[in-house]
């Protein structure tokens, strides 16, 4: 009833002999690659396959999400809902032991080769309830990475939630943990135009789920409320960014996020979507009005007690030389420091360097305004980490969208030049930190401090590249800061146009330096093809298509055709372009018009019946357009005719005195109607008269 791969042992116990939940051949192809390939090669064949699922099954950054969790070599783990192990690695790698729970034989299959090199990790296939009863009272961590939502499933009942929870309770250790990384119903991002990721429909979680459906994702309400009910005597929230599945960063209710940090937003590579408005803006608001935990896209929450950090950012969305993550937690004095851990062996010197950063920054700003954040190395091995001390301050960078936001164009550049003069003292000393961004300074009254400095190279640069790079990242992170003359940076700076080209050359080839042959996260979505729908361009589409085909009716009873005596019918046209009308008049109508569209196209006249009976297309004393005729001929022999019609005033004439009119008709006529460009049209026109 076991299995064993590599080191790893599949208890097939509890199997039920099928898997019941499968995602298709993608399972196959993703249990190919692990069985063939090593997990340094994953990153470039995501980039080959260009797939949603292979992306999400297997890249790195799946683990950012459990790698700040402070686990220990003597902890017991248990991760329920496994899957194709794409957090189990890094559990493997942080506790003792790793047991894992999932329902499919073949996503086990793939945890299992993928981690094959792993002693420490048994996998339990089939179903939670099953399973449960054998498994230990004594695990210091629970983990349900995206699994919670899914309680309905694995447990039923009328409270399956309450219930799922009180079931592993009665599994935790004495001061254990269970970690719930999970949606936010109301996270920014669904109302801003994103599908919800269990349905793959609009609005459904923030419509509180009318659609049904198996998954259900939570408020931080809405969670508290379970943890409440379960008897839970302490938990906490934490809150991933962009969300829990690719996160970059982690914000806790000690560290909120600040304006303009949460700028990273088009992250959703399963599917297109819509951008209903900003979300970096309204992110903004909702910071500042302290609603942050509200609209997180995801939480994390946990539990049992806190975490010792405040707040983590992950940069390894780069080459591993450079990957690190970076902490702001408390000391043994419980004050605040920033620690910047290695996240690869081979970033380990990237972090000492920082040190050396640090000396030799100091020695270049000494005697000037500018102060350098201190930095120290602390911890060895896979504890190495450079710690800085922790400074208060606004960064620049509020201070100068205050500026622009309250139009003080003078106050921004009060500013912007001190910053040009501290930044350039002693300007040939043979040491720059090249990202010397406005977020980099912090600024406390006249105390101006340099806290991040890893770009540091050995050799001088000039003050107005430096300056001229900084404008250049704050005009990208925010169009509204676009009101900022920028001509006026370059006279300020003495750069010439050729000169700014020139530095931006530079920042796209330093931008290669740091993220290597690693395609950046959204390049990744570019190449999986995922699209953004502005519907502001929807609507104005929609409206002019609306406005292009409407149908106007003209009546002549003798006086010929006027605007008055016309009329604009309903929304007729499908959206195949094809239309129906049933038009009822009076005997004493004797011309009837139908102008088809508002735009020039291709009409095709498929049927023309009047009172009931059938009228000939292929006669031209009935019917006139004012277009150029095409009659032709289906293979069951019926007749429609073809018109091309050049003009925005296409139109039907149809002659009533000639097919006998009654005291009351009707007028029955079925049409297509294509919009083409004109130039088109005159072209197919002209080919036509030569074939004539």
């Amino acid at each position: 009833m076991t299995e064993q791969i590599g080191k790893i042992t599949l208890d097939l116990s509890k199997y039920p002999g099928e898997d019941l939940y499968c995602d298709g051949a993608v399972e196959d192809e993703i249990l190919d690659i692990v069985r063939k390939y090593s997990r340094v090669e994953y990153p470039q064949l995501i980039e080959q396959r260009k797939s949603w699922p292979i992306l999400y099954h297997l890249s790195p950054l799946r683990e950012n999400i459990v790698d700040f969790v402070p686990m220990t070599p003597q902890d017991k783990v248990l991760e329920v809902g496994s899957g194709c192990g794409a957090v189990t690695g890094a559990l493997a790698r942080k506790a003792g032991s790793v047991t894992c729970v999932d329902l499919s034989k073949k996503r086990s299959m793939i945890n299992a080769y993928r981690h094959s090199d792993c002693g420490n990790i048994t996998i339990h296939v089939g179903n939670f309830q099953d399973i449960e009863p054998r498994l230990p009272k004594d695990f210091n961590y629970i983990c349900l990475i995206g699994v919670f939502e899914y309680g309905r499933g694995y447990i039923g009942g009328d409270h399956p939630y309450e219930e799922f929870l009180r079931i592993l309770l009665g599994h935790l250790a004495p001061g254990g943990r269970i970690l719930i990384a999970i949606e936010n119903k109301y996270g920014l991002k669904y109302f801003a135009g994103c599908k919800e990721d269990h349905l793959g429909s609009y609005f459904s979680g923030i419509e509180n789920y009318q659609e049904g459906g198996n998954a259900r994702t939570f408020s931080r309400r809405g969670l508290e409320k379970i943890f409440q009910s379960c008897g839970a005597e302490e938990y906490h929230f934490y809150y991933p960014y962009p969300d829990y599945k690719f996160m970059t960063s982690v914000y806790s209710d000690e560290h909120q996020p600040g304006r303009g940090e949460l700028s990273n937003n088009l992250r959703n590579f399963d599917r297109d979507r819509m951008v209903l408005f900003d979300e970096m803006l309204a992110f903004d608001g909702i910071v500042e009005e302290g609603l942050f935990p509200v609209f997180s896209n995801s939480y994390m929450a946990v539990v049992g007690a806190a975490f010792p950090v405040r707040y983590v950012k992950y940069s390894n969305d780069r080459a591993r030389e450079f990957r690190i993550r970076t902490e702001i937690c408390k000391d043994g004095q419980g004050k605040p420091v920033v620690r910047k851990f290695p996240l690869t062996a081979e970033a380990a010197e990237h972090v000492r360097r920082m040190a050396w950063a640090c000396g030799k920054l100091t020695e270049r700003y000494a005697g000037s305004d500018l102060s350098v954040n201190r930095c120290r190395l602390a911890g060895q091995g896979e504890d190495l980490h450079a710690e800085f001390e922790y400074v208060e301050g606004r960064p620049l960078t509020e201070l100068l969208d205050e500026c622009l936001e309250m139009g003080d164009q003078e106050a921004f550049w009060r500013y912007f030049e001190r910053y040009v003069e501290l930044i350039g003292y002693q300007e040939e000393f043979p040491v720059t930190d090249f990202d010397l961004v406005f977020s980099n300074l912090l600024v406390d009254g006249d105390h101006w401090t340099l806290i991040d400095y890893e770009w540091t190279f050995e050799r001088a640069m000039e003050a107005r590249e430096l300056a001229f790079r900084a404008v250049y990242c704050y005009l990208l992170e925010n169009e509204k800061r676009n009101r900022l003359d920028l001509d006026r940076v370059l006279r300020t700076l003495g750069i010439t146009e050729e000169q700014a080209q020139e530095y931006r050359d530079r920042e796209l080839k330093f931008q290669q330096y740091v993220e290597g042959r690693t395609a950046s996260m959204a390049a990744l979505r570019e190449r999986i093809g995922r699209r953004l729908r502005d519907p502001k361009k929807l609507v104005q589409n929609q409206e002019s298509y609306e406005k292009l085909t409407r149908v106007q009716v003209y009546e002549d009873t003798g006086g010929g055709y006027t605007e008055e005596s016309s009329r604009f019918l309903e929304q007729r046209y499908e959206e195949d372009g094809h239309i129906e009308l049933e038009l009822e008049f009076s005997g004493d109508v004797r011309m009837m018009r139908i102008d088809p569209a508002m735009d020039c196209g291709i009409c095709n006249i498929l049927e023309l019946r009047f009172n009931g009976e059938q009228v000939p297309l292929n006669t031209s004393k009935v019917l006139t357009v004012n277009g150029k005729q095409i009659r032709s001929r289906t293979e069951e022999g019926d007749v429609y005719l073809t018109v091309i019609f050049p003009t925005t005033d296409p139109n039907i004439s149809i002659d009533i005195g000639r097919l006998q009119p009654r005291e009351v008709n009707i007028l029955y006529i079925r049409l297509e109607y294509r919009q083409v460009p004109l130039r088109m049209l005159e072209d197919v026109a002209q080919a036509i008269k030569k074939w004539i």
